[in-house]
């Protein structure tokens, strides 16, 4: 363990070294919230390099290299980027220039930093695709002096294709790093009781200001392919409990909180019932009043503000259904930070 001195030296403070030795930051604890990931802009290039980069994760699309390359690279690398780039700019910010998603994630990590003060914590954040990157941020956080790092995937339910990636990517960072700090990550908090009864507050505040009352309420889940949950993804049973202490927590039936699974892509069978079509059914079968809220999604994105709150309501009323709702996520309220929050305190326990 280096001395006072040489630890002054690595504040920067003069000692018996070198006049030329580094000064080098040390002491701190850094926290790193991580999300999915937004691209730059909504124009083809700027959609083509965020899709190549997502698409390209062997977490995400687990076929064939000698499958899955072809298919990306001439058809659907050709074609989506038109396509996701209209849906992104139906709910991009003008003003700031920039997705929801980048907004919300960042004001979550300022607002978390408030929260721990001036002290030793550091808090930043970063994407999994798109910018800024995991290994920037780590890097940044180390050289502000965190010896020790807590990772924070914001996924509450563990999936292979989301909280694992973004550990992976921490950890590739960590293997070209000479002098690495300690590491943490998250686990999943889809049972967490302040989790849940964030979710059941927030709920209950925004369905008391609609000028409706739902007969259901949808609780949209981001889709995995089954094949994923066949080899052992715990995600579908992660969805199942929120689901079911959200209901307990509400004091609601199945019938009155439905599970589905949206955003599903490709042809192979993903986790079921899909949402998209579950809308679709009831508004056939006569539900005339519907909201969807989605617990998986720690901010409102475009799967979340286009996908649900566009493309769903659309197939709802289009099918006969009259008054709808998407229940925004619980994002950088009250609510969702005290999550946030009761989360990074309890996993950084012994650190600080």
């Amino acid at each position: 363990m280096p001395d006072s001195a040489s630890r002054r030296a690595f504040a920067g403070t003069p000692a018996n070294l070198p006049t030329d030795h580094p000064p080098v930051a040390f002491g701190k604890v850094g926290v790193l919230l991580v999300n999915l990931g937004t691209p730059d802009a909504t124009d083809y290039w700027s959609m083509r390099r965020y899709l190549k980069e997502f698409l390209s994760d062997r977490r995400v699309i687990e076929t064939s290299r000698l499958v899955w390359w072809p298919v990306l690279n001439l058809i659907v690398l050709t074609k989506r980027p038109k396509s996701s780039g209209e849906a992104y700019d139906l709910i991009w910010d003008r003003d700031r220039n920039e997705s929801p998603l980048r907004t919300i994630t960042r004001s979550q990590a300022e607002k978390l930093g408030e929260a721990f003060g001036e002290g030793r914590v550091v808090v930043d954040w970063a994407m999994r695709y798109g910018n800024p990157s995991i290994a920037s941020r780590l890097e940044h956080l180390q050289k502000a002096g965190c010896e020790r790092i807590l990772v924070f995937p914001l996924y509450p339910q563990y999936a292979a294709a989301t909280t694992a990636t973004v550990n992976d990517k921490a950890f590739e960072a960590l293997m070209k790093m000479r002098w690495q700090p300690a590491v943490r990550t998250v686990p999943a908090y889809h049972d967490d009781p302040v989790y849940i009864d964030a979710l059941a507050t927030s709920m209950r505040q925004h369905l008391a200001a609609l000028p409706f009352e739902p007969e259901v309420v949808i609780a949209s889940f981001h889709g995995l392919p089954k094949e994923y949950f066949d080899k052992g993804d715990p995600y579908h049973c992660h969805c199942q409990k929120t689901t079911r202490l959200l209901r307990e927590a509400l004091g609601w039936d199945e019938k009155k909180l439905v599970l589905t699974f949206q955003s599903r892509f490709g042809k192979a069978e993903w986790l079921q019932p899909y949402t998209d079509k579950t809308v679709e059914r009831m508004a056939r079968e006569g539900v005339k009043r519907l909201a969807i809220v989605t617990p998986g999604f720690v901010a409102d994105c475009v799967e979340t503000l286009e996908e649900i709150a566009e493309q769903n309501k659309e197939f709802f009323l289009e099918h006969g259904g009259e008054d709808f709702a998407a229940i925004p996520c619980l994002n950088d309220t009250a609510d969702g930070m005290r999550v946030i929050e009761t989360v990074v305190s309890r996993e950084l326990a012994g650190w600080i």
